[in-house]
């Protein structure tokens, strides 16, 4: 009978470092398996262990050596591959609970400009239409409008929602983690519940529709009234002061559950 303690004791490392491994292998798996980059990197894959398999079976020295040094140029493409989901990948790790304490200013900083952006499109009764992307992505519906892909500014927010421009009637999708516009001009899902409320115009009907396909938090300044609304699976909060949309959108972008969403009444 083998004694089991003694082979524990004398391989423990090795478990540990299998189960590492194993977690690492399988969870990056599982994030970048639906990806665009997904079957570009299989395919990378297979063809170097094929070719790898075939030089090792037939001793092809030349072949060998060539994918020795591929290798390292093979790693470099995959970088350049799954760029976005790496960035998307460590933005959401340092959204983390665990980190919380590191992005505490970070988001405050990023609250206040947001709010003050609102604010000043509510006093030139500028309507907008924003969209903050939490674990659901909202990839879909980016893919309606155009890519900016920019570092978030109160400047740049307010020129993409001036009555002027193309984009001005669509959405904006923002992405909290690393503070950027991912989009604007985007087409959301109009709400299909029955509104007994009819001053609800298609840009609130909009944020509740794609808050309730995903966990989205949405922002609304109204066109006609400037008032400042927020929007969370499909709830719709109306008339917030500044204190109070504050509050909510720090709760939220901590990731808060809300215990009292329930405090202000949904829009049916």
């Amino acid at each position: 009978m083998p004694d089991w303690t003694t082979i524990f004791t004398d391989h423990w490392r090795s478990l540990v470092e299998v189960l590492m491994l194993w977690f690492i292998v399988y969870n990056t798996y599982l994030y970048f398996r639906a990806t665009r980059g997904a079957r570009i990197f299989t395919a990378l894959v297979v063809v170097y262990l094929g070719l790898t398999l075939v030089s090792s079976w037939l001793d092809l020295v030349v072949i060998g050596w060539l994918l020795k040094y591929i290798s390292v140029f093979l790693a470099i493409a995959l970088v350049i591959i799954f760029q976005p989901e790496l960035r998307r990948a460590l933005a959401q790790l340092g959204s983390h609970r665990f980190f919380s304490s590191i992005t505490e200013n970070s988001r405050a900083r990023f609250t206040e400009m947001l709010i003050e952006t609102l604010q000043s499109l509510s006093k030139k009764r500028t309507g907008a239409l924003i969209a903050i992307q939490r674990n659901i992505t909202l990839e879909q519906y980016m893919d309606s409008g155009t890519n900016i892909d920019a570092r978030i500014s109160r400047e740049l927010m307010e020129t993409i929602f001036y009555s002027g421009t193309i984009l001005h009637d669509g959405g904006m999708v923002i992405r909290a983690t690393d503070e950027t516009i991912l989009s604007a001009g985007c087409v959301f899902p109009l709400t299909q519940k029955e509104l007994s409320d009819q001053s609800i115009g298609l840009r609130h009907r909009a944020a509740m529709g794609v808050t309730e396909e995903s966990d989205a938090i949405v922002l609304v300044v109204s066109e006609e009234t400037g008032a400042i609304s927020l929007v969370t699976s499909g709830k719709l909060e109306r008339n917030l002061k500044q204190e109070e949309l504050e509050e909510r959108l720090i709760d939220l972008l901590k990731g808060r559950k809300d215990e009292d969403e329930d405090l202000s009444p949904p829009i049916e």
